[in-house]
């Protein structure tokens, strides 16, 4: 299937394009869930969502951004994944904040979202985190039919459906986009 200036297949057929962590959650799924999809090999160098847009032919809000926060409350740090569209921006210190019941709540610093993950920075994905992290889907997201998110690696990206996303195990889907 093409989408922009790339062609993608099916994400199980290739391994090599994706996290371990990724692979293996795909291998885990329902063969109809896995098989929907997609991955495209892309130039690593490319792998932000601006530069990937710009050169591949995808607009910014095709694309999915995978966003790792760090939750604090009292002794208690925890993770979890937030999915806005590449033209939106996440509203950290409302509605996410609240809905995590955290005091206080930031990006994920790189170096752990890199070690917990399993994921390079720069692609980590919601296919294959940790099974304890939530994952809150902006509902821009959920109701969209293509989206680009990352693989994993920065070498790759998915192309999944707003819907595959929102039924990810531990998804919600909450409006947690700010428009810019």
């Amino acid at each position: 299937m093409r989408f922009g200036t790339l062609d993608f297949t099916p994400a199980l057929d290739s391994p090599a394009l994706l996290a371990a962590p990724t692979f293996a959650a795909l291998e885990a799924m329902n063969a109809p869930d896995a098989a929907g999809v997609l991955v495209a090999a892309i130039d690593p160098l490319l792998a932000d969502t601006a530069a990937f847009c710009e050169h591949y032919g995808i607009s910014m809000a095709d694309g999915a951004n995978c966003v790792i926060v760090q939750a604090r409350r009292s002794e208690r740090t925890w993770y979890a994944a937030c999915l806005v569209r590449g033209s939106d921006r996440l509203d950290v210190n409302g509605v996410v904040r609240r809905h995590l019941d955290a005091r206080r709540l930031s990006f994920a610093p790189m170096d752990d979202a890199v070690e917990l993950s399993g994921m390079e920075y720069g692609g980590i994905t919601p296919v294959g985190l940790p099974a304890d992290w939530p994952i809150l889907v902006d509902e821009s997201v959920a109701g969209h039919d293509r989206l680009i998110v990352g693989s994993g690696i920065r070498g790759s990206k998915l192309l999944v459906s707003g819907a595959f996303l929102a039924g990810l195990p531990k998804a919600e889907v909450l409006p947690i986009a700010l428009s810019v």
